[in-house]
């Protein structure tokens, strides 16, 4: 990872004023009147009395920094902020953890004003009164219309008493995501950091898989995904991103796979989609790896094929470019790879211009190259550039038939963070080259977006063919 020579001057500022700059960014587009509320993620009960390992809602977290549960911000136009949090209880804390409370918030926050959660339904009457717009994130947190409307009546009772009730309901997602979407120093250092914990889980599990076969050792699936979490934990990540993918042999055909109990067998390739969260953030890296170490002739092919088409991807992703530019670089070096290894068959389906158009690659690559990274592991954020939303042509797909309506790409600006994920998964079917099934390949990294090309902040773990071979060696 580069360093620089000076330490920028974001990076200088302390955590709570950064998340105040954010809360006074976003009160600066709610317009006259405008209110936000925001609530963090419940707690989830996984069985009987034992709850899943909590996870506080991204949104919540971006404007706070506050990981406790059961706490909501009300953010006024005029950047004023009120948190409610569970208050101070020695008995549950004894249970449950230290709390911060109301008393402490405002200082460690940022906050001006901060309340037991206790007392939500009683204040918020009075935080919306005399306001002409609420805004919340849609279809987010269920039942939160319910609640907003509860509140809006209570106001509407007072209006004989002069009170005004907001007329307007908006969506916060889209003034957030925009924000989101745009990775500021602080973000992209966390991203970093994340993605190195992750780069240092795969390289543990590519050497335990290689180790543990020659040794002659009954390896498996979850023993690998064991070597992920232990990596990540050692590091100090609060969880993995995602549920991670371990998949040996025919199993990585399958994109969502996850790690299970099959056997990692001698001569077959792994593929293993698995990153760490790091203070929220998320990284996302996959590789495919022979199990012992050295790859076969047909994976080898087949494995530079994809590295090639993700080298295209990573050339057209820089800042002016559109998001879907690296899906159509990886997209036409795949083709062209397909008709020269015999995947597909140049008499049947013709030129590689002929097989972008009729979509011929379909069965050996279904998915985009790519997707937004951030605070979620599909983060935020459209996928279309906001002010040519109008501009929509229409095409009949190739294969379904389906006409589909096009918009602009978005436009990829210095900051945007994505992933670079080309693959191949070639199952077993006439026509197909038997050397070739049950071959699956993804390689994945992440890049934050420059104003020259892109920074891939994953690298820390090897990508090219002999590079694996020899770090597996070892």
């Amino acid at each position: 990872m580069p360093t620089s020579q000076t330490t920028p001057a974001s990076a200088l500022i302390h955590p709570a004023d950064l998340y105040a700059q954010r809360r006074a960014r976003l009160a600066s587009q709610l317009g006259p009147g405008g209110v936000a509320i925001v609530p963090t993620a419940p707690e989830r009960q996984r069985n009987r009395d034992s709850d899943y390992l909590y996870r506080h809602d991204s949104y919540f977290y971006y404007l706070s920094g506050f990981t406790e549960p059961h706490a909501w911000l009300v953010i006024t136009a005029e950047g004023h902020t009120t948190l409610f949090c569970q208050p101070k209880d020695l008995e549950r804390e004894i249970w449950d953890g230290i709390r911060l409370g109301p008393d402490a918030a405002p200082m460690a926050l940022g906050v001006e004003a901060a309340h037991p959660v206790g007392e939500l339904n009683q204040h918020l009457p009075k935080l919306l009164e005399n306001r002409s717009t609420v805004w919340t994130p849609f279809a987010t947190h269920p039942g939160l219309e319910t609640q907003v409307e509860g509140w809006l009546k209570q106001v509407r009772a007072r209006v004989r008493f002069g009170a005004i009730c907001p007329d307007t309901q908006r969506d916060l997602c889209g003034p957030l995501d925009e924000m989101r979407l745009v990775k500021d120093a602080h973000e992209q250092d966390t991203m970093r950091r994340a993605s190195q914990i992750s780069a240092q889980a795969h390289i543990r599990a590519m050497q335990t898989s290689a180790r543990m076969l020659r040794a002659g050792q009954d390896l498996r699936e979850y023993h690998l995904d064991a070597e992920l979490l232990h990596e990540f934990r050692r590091h100090g990540s609060q969880y993995p991103a995602y549920g991670s993918i371990v998949a040996a042999g025919a199993n990585a055909c399958v994109l969502h796979y996850r790690a299970d109990a099959a056997p990692v067998r001698d001569g077959e390739l792994v593929l293993i989609d698995a990153g760490c969260e790091l203070d929220g953030y998320a990284s996302d890296i996959t590789r495919t790896f022979p199990a012992n170490g050295t790859f076969t002739g047909p994976q080898r092919a087949l494995y530079d094929l994809v590295l090639a088409s993700q080298d295209a991807a990573v050339a057209a992703t820089r800042a002016g470019a559109r998001f879907t530019d690296p899906h159509e670089a990886t997209v036409k070096v795949l083709a062209q790879g397909m008709l020269d290894v015999g995947l597909l068959d140049r008499n049947k389906v013709g030129t590689v211009d002929d097989v972008i158009a009729a979509r011929a690659y379909f069965p050996f690559y279904m998915h985009r190259t790519g997707h937004w990274l951030g605070m979620d592991v599909h983060d935020c954020g459209s996928y279309v550039e906001p002010g040519e939303v109008g501009q929509t042509s229409e095409r009949k797909d190739p294969l379904s038939g389906e006409t589909i309506t096009n918009r602009p790409s978005r436009i990829l600006r210095p900051g945007m963070v994505l992933t670079i994920e080309p693959g191949l998964y070639v199952r077993p079917a006439p026509g197909v080259p038997e050397q070739f099934w049950n071959i699956g390949i993804r390689i994945e990294d992440d890049a934050i977006v420059t104003p020259e090309g892109c920074e891939l902040i994953t690298r820390g773990v090897p990508v090219h063919a002999d590079e694996i071979e020899k770090l597996m060696a070892n």
